[in-house]
């Protein structure tokens, strides 16, 4: 049984796809960017301010599905610039304090709206 998940705290689909599907007890979320929920707007420039915007907007999805941050077992990282990998990763550690998922992480050359930052996460319910 698939059921899409879709909450008003993180930012709407910008193309035809879901926030998340869950399916059983496994929750996949899309690639979060750093835009704001009420105003669809990017937060900012700042890597720092990205990456902490696109990690609350994954968190209210996985809040939606019924679960949280501490039950993520595997992310994907894009970023547009390695050059930003220190940085991203002091904040995403100060998200994953415990249980740290599975992780990849690449550069890419462009990332939708061109934000820097991009995330997307696999999750158990339990």
């Amino acid at each position: 049984m698939k059921t899409i998940i879709s909450t008003d705290k993180s930012p709407k689909a910008i193309g035809p796809y879901s926030q998340a599907i869950k399916v059983g007890n496994i929750v996949y979320t899309s690639g979060q960017i750093p835009l704001d929920p009420n105003t669809m707007e990017i937060v900012s420039q700042n890597i720092e301010e990205q990456t902490l915007q696109v990690l609350k907007n994954l968190e209210a999805i996985l809040i939606e599905a019924g679960t949280s941050i501490s039950n993520v077992i595997k992310t994907t990282v894009f970023i547009k610039d390695m050059n930003d990998f220190n940085t991203i990763n002091g904040i995403y550690a100060d998200f994953f304090k415990e249980n740290k998922p599975a992780r990849s992480c690449v550069e890419v050359s462009r990332l939708p709206k061109d934000v820097r930052v991009e995330i997307e996460a696999i999750a158990i319910v339990d």
